[in-house]
């Protein structure tokens, strides 16, 4: 199985770009606030334990389909520099465990291109963050503009480009 994840801050168009990675490749998409959502009906966020359990159920999710040998995932999380490490060696681990390989992209592009795009209204349905306000607070308090140091990223500006242009990018350069 191959799994490509791909990471970057909020509004960087992560989800939109997996979603057309998907309509081009046989992976299907499992983007990381699906988790968060589902936490956050029972769960406040950040509260004891949260961040855990959400990586042990990513972990799981992505584990069996390296187990039943699915032809990939898109994996799609703002990871976060140093809290996420742990997490991310788990998942590098499950699915290698299975004969599977974790490609890397990391999606950059400009401060001014980040804030158009948080006021997006796509970006309701999912609770994702919404204000431009709210971004600037998440991007001072959290490293979630570095590259993981760690792996070899794939690295794709997408200030100028499609989501579609970005997939084909991503499937031309990983051969999927």
């Amino acid at each position: 199985m191959k799994l490509i994840f791909i990471y970057g801050p909020p509004a960087i168009g992560k989800l939109t770009v997996a979603n057309e990675l998907a309509k081009i490749t046989p992976l299907k998409v499992f983007h990381g606030q699906m988790i968060i959502d589902l936490m956050l009906e029972f769960f406040e966020f950040g509260s004891k334990g949260f961040r855990e359990v959400m990586a042990n159920i990513r972990a799981s999710i992505i584990e069996l389909a390296a187990k039943q040998n699915l032809p990939g995932l898109i994996f799609t999380c703002c990871y976060h520099f140093k809290k996420g490490d742990k997490a991310l060696k788990m998942i590098i681990r499950k699915v290698e465990k299975h004969g599977g390989t974790v490609h890397f992209v990391r999606l950059v592009c400009s401060k001014e291109t980040l804030i158009l795009r948080v006021c997006l209204s796509s970006r309701k349905k999912h609770k994702k963050i919404t204000s431009s306000r709210r971004l600037e607070e998440v991007l001072k308090e959290k490293n979630l503009m570095e590259p993981i140091l760690f792996v070899k990223s794939l690295e794709i500006d997408n200030t100028k480009l499609s989501a579609k242009e970005v997939a084909k990018k991503i499937k031309k350069h990983y051969r999927l």
